[in-house]
């Protein structure tokens, strides 16, 4: 696989990856040996960044459009990250709240579907008696 896709899977920058890593292609064997046993620039890279975007919004507890709306659009280091969550700008704090809404509509969503199904298998019960 290309560089880029294994930097993704490992969630790390991949212009922050040395030059061995990023040189050329790697294997799916040479990926999971990665994953097994962390080199020390990949657990530097994990605990200190600079982040990726997905990172960074995950850490942040925003989504990536809420990075975009902020428009913090460059990798950002832990250090950064807590920084913000120290000082909680105003946009983080609105950020925030809006995921948290996002994420209790899907839990609504998602527990509306689950009865709404088992409405519906226990309508076949009753069909089948």
């Amino acid at each position: 696989m290309k560089a880029e896709t294994a930097a993704k899977k490992l969630g790390i920058l991949l212009s922050a990856a040395p030059e061995s890593f990023t040189a050329e292609p790697i294997s799916r064997e040479q990926l999971d040996a990665i994953l097994a046993d962390p080199p020390a620039w990949l657990v530097e890279l994990r605990a200190n960044g600079p982040h990726p975007r997905p990172v960074v919004a995950a850490r942040l507890g925003v989504s990536i459009s809420g990075l975009i709306r902020a428009e913090v659009t460059e990798p950002l280091t832990t250090a950064e990250i807590k920084h913000l969550l120290e000082t909680k700008p105003q946009w983080l704090v609105v950020e925030r709240a809006t995921q948290h809404e996002v994420r209790e509509e899907q839990i609504r969503v998602k527990n509306a579907q689950a009865g709404k199904e088992a409405l519906a298998k226990e309508a076949q019960k009753s069909a089948k008696k």
